[in-house]
């Protein structure tokens, strides 16, 4: 398993870039550049990250291609085009976005979003991104949320069959799965379902905690080791789909607050016996 994170300080090359990624102890990196750094610099990063040991992730194409304004559905589908083309240039895991937001809000909850041509609409986005780039060293998929879709297992797995490209795979987030206390009350058994059934799809894992926090119902989303989540199966189930998954800590204020989690996950697979790829430089295995 390797471990990543976002890199919450400024880089101006790639040698300061690293200096941080060693510091933080990752040994997986979200993309360092996006589509629009020149050739060059792409490169320059490339490189860096291949001479290290590095497994480039994620590159993220958050937006919303589904958005109700047409100039920022344009502007989203350009985005995620040119996102995927950077993830296949730098043999990215995957690139990732959400499916969208129908409304003016890009990851908000509408209406819209569950409404009966939503799921139509999708499908074709999905496609029409893939279909636009061809990636053959790269995979475009979803982080499921818990107001859009896909906002399930099954819904996910729908997704898989009705896109039906071989560049579609997933990226999950099982706690934006946790939408409901049934499935807080169930949070491990969820956990298992995800890997069970996405598992052979899965290119990216998000490592995130989450508290029940005040009525009605609200779950809160929190820094690993502060919430319900056993963080032993979590790391177990991930290794198990093979030595170089990437698993991310994200959402966290500061550089402090991704040390201290990168610390916390390495100390929580050492507890459960699952090695990690060590950060250059580290001969540590977690």
């Amino acid at each position: 398993m390797r471990l990543g994170g976002s890199v919450e300080k400024p880089y101006n090359t790639p040698a300061e870039w690293l200096a941080m990624v060693r510091a933080l102890g990752y040994s997986a990196v979200s993309a360092p550049v996006d589509a629009g750094a020149p050739a060059r610099v792409r490169q320059e990063y490339l490189a860096c990250a291949r001479e290290n040991n590095l497994l480039i992730g994620e590159v993220g194409a958050w937006s919303s291609p589904l958005s109700t304004d047409e100039k920022k559905r344009a502007a989203a589908l350009r985005h995620c085009k040119e996102q995927l083309a950077l993830a296949d240039e730098l043999g990215a895991n995957c690139c990732v976005n959400i499916s969208g937001a129908r409304g003016p809000e890009w990851a908000d909850y509408y209406p819209l979003n569950y409404a009966a041509d939503t799921y139509t609409l999708i499908v074709d986005t999905v496609r029409e991104i893939i279909d636009a780039v061809k990636p053959t060293r790269t995979y475009y998929a979803l982080e499921p949320m818990p107001w859009m879709l896909p906002d399930s297992v099954d819904g996910y797995l729908a997704l898989l069959r009705d896109v039906d490209r071989p560049a579609f795979a997933v990226h999950l987030d099982y706690t934006n799965l946790i939408n409901s206390l049934e499935k807080y009350h169930n949070s491990s058994l969820l956990i298992q379902d995800c890997f069970a059934r996405l598992g052979p799809y899965i290119k990216s894992v998000h490592a995130k905690d989450v508290i029940l926090d005040g009525l009605p119902c609200c779950i809160r989303e929190t820094p690993p080791g502060t919430g319900i989540i056993d963080f032993g199966l979590v790391l177990r189930l991930t290794h198990a789909l093979g030595p170089d998954t990437p698993l991310f800590v994200e959402h966290l204020t500061g550089w402090d607050a991704y040390r201290d989690a990168a610390r916390f996950i390495r100390a929580q697979a050492k507890k459960a016996g699952v090695p990690v790829v060590p950060a250059p430089g580290d001969g540590a295995a977690y």
